[in-house]
């Protein structure tokens, strides 16, 4: 029987870990901060359901619009009250109940977990120490999956009351009176967008000129604009290089000498991968500059019988990449059918209010010429249900070969991008034609019909192309 050992419970350890189980193999599992990894217990899991109640706030917000009043208040979020003592028991609950049937789910199909720490001994063997001592493991394959922990700055360290990191947010018992934001990247903007629909006073600091510069750029001005009109603060082209507590405030300090005080302060600065001090150079496992495994496209990492998944690779920090490289390591592993990671396919999400999705070529590709694809852009406030449920924000852009017609990506700004890029993602992974597209079916009103009359739209243009026009 093959020895599979699995350093990381995260998304890409234990989704790793049922797919050997399932070809076999003889799997023990290391992880020591529970089954889940920061995905389930700090990250997507909690963050994501703290942003499932402010959508409700917002929603609520915007009631007026549709006639809703309770007595004689315009706003009907006067009428509520947000105990976020509450909110983050209700968080952390969801994010142990959901660890909790990972680990059910693991012993079920024969996994061995060890509640402790991974490290390398070469490239056969893995140590595994826990409170009771260490036990060396023999491993005929290694799968890495580490993870990353939030990157700090020098002049700016999480205390865990007043400053802090993602992951201390959830012990808040208080809404902030005035969270400062330090980071306009996925994370920075996604608790920016929450807390403010929460009722905090926010102030979001970018060292860029709009918020979400790694989105595209049509998408992330619509989100700005979203945030503004809310009474969301955004400081723009600014850079925070410290941060202290004085008294019971925050005062965090700006590159250009300005000052911005609040009474808290999450740095969203970027991760670090946790690969250090875990015998992987020793083992001959490449890192690069930044600390971050080297793998292909099957996660094979540079020695002999050693993988890797999820953030720790740096190949694109998502759960469902994540869980990919980890089926995938283990696939091509233990000999079973499996094509190579494809990040054309991957669609992605930042859950603000609106969202953005996105799957496929991208403007920036576009733009730069390094595709040649077509593309079209529907805002949403033409669309019939949108106008029905008071959307003002949003659009929906879909990219195509000029020649063939073939979908090759898409962007949806929307309350519910994330459930409408489906269709796109499928087209693309599917290589389906904006005709097709345009043909299938969508219910009127909906907001999907957008992604048919976009295809409809790309007909035409695309048949322009072919003509010569």
């Amino acid at each position: 029987m093959t020895n599979v050992v699995i350093i990381g419970g995260g998304p890409g350890g234990y989704e790793a870990a049922l797919v050997a189980a399932q070809l076999g193999g003889a799997v023990t599992l290391i992880e020591r901060r529970g089954l889940g990894g920061a995905a389930v217990l700090t990250d997507v899991v909690p963050s994501k359901t703290l942003i499932a109640t402010a959508e409700v706030m917002t929603t609520m917000r915007g009631a007026h619009e549709l006639g809703l009043r309770v007595g004689d208040l315009a706003d009907l979020t006067d009428a509520f009250h947000v105990d976020l003592a509450a909110v983050n028991q209700r968080v952390l609950a969801l994010a142990a109940t959901q660890s909790t049937d990972i680990e059910g789910r693991l012993r079920s199909e024969g996994v061995r977990l060890i509640d402790g720490v991974g490290r390398l001994y070469g490239t056969e063997h893995v140590v595994a120490t826990t409170d009771e001592g260490e036990e060396r493991l023999p491993a005929d394959i290694i799968l890495v999956a580490t993870g990353t922990t939030p990157r700090e700055l020098p002049a700016a360290r999480p205390d865990g009351e007043r400053i802090l990191n993602w992951t201390q947010l959830y012990n808040l018992r208080a809404l902030p009176e005035r969270l400062i934001v330090v980071g306009s990247g996925v994370t920075g903007a996604e608790f920016a967008s929450a807390y403010n629909a929460l009722g905090a006073d926010v102030v979001l600091v970018s060292s860029r000129h709009q918020v979400l510069p790694g989105e595209d750029d049509e998408a992330a001005r619509v989100v700005q604009q979203a945030f503004e009109r809310s009474g969301m603060t955004i400081v723009s082209r600014s850079r925070a290089e410290a941060a202290e507590v004085v008294g019971d405030e925050v005062v965090v300090h700006l590159a250009d000498g300005r000052t911005i005080t609040g009474s808290h302060c999450l740095m969203a600065v970027g991760s670090v991968p946790n690969t250090a001090e875990i015998g992987l150079t020793e083992a001959g496992v490449q890192l690069d500059d930044r600390g971050y495994v080297t793998v292909d496209k099957v996660s094979r990492t540079t020695a002999r019988g050693v993988y890797a998944a999820g953030d720790c690779t740096g190949v694109f920090a998502l759960a469902s990449v994540a869980a990919m490289q980890g089926r995938i390591a283990m696939w091509h592993s233990l000999g079973d059918a499996v094509g190579p990671l494809d990040l054309r396919t991957v669609c992605a999400n930042v859950f603000t209010a609106p969202e953005i999705a996105t799957v496929g070529v991208t403007q920036v590709e576009v733009d730069a010429g390094l595709s040649n694809a077509l593309g079209v852009m529907l805002p949403l406030h033409t669309n019939p249900r949108a106008k029905m449920r008071g959307i003002h924000d949003g659009f929906v852009k879909v990219f195509c070969l000029p020649t063939t017609g073939i979908i090759v990506g898409g962007v949806v700004v929307a309350p519910i991008a994330s459930e409408l890029i489906e269709s796109l993602s499928m087209a693309v992974r599917a290589k389906l034609t904006v005709d097709q597209l345009a043909q299938s079916f969508t219910v009127y009103p909906s907001l999907s019909g957008s992604i048919a009359e976009a295809g409809r739209r790309l007909h035409t243009h695309s048949a322009e192309r072919r003509a010569g026009y």
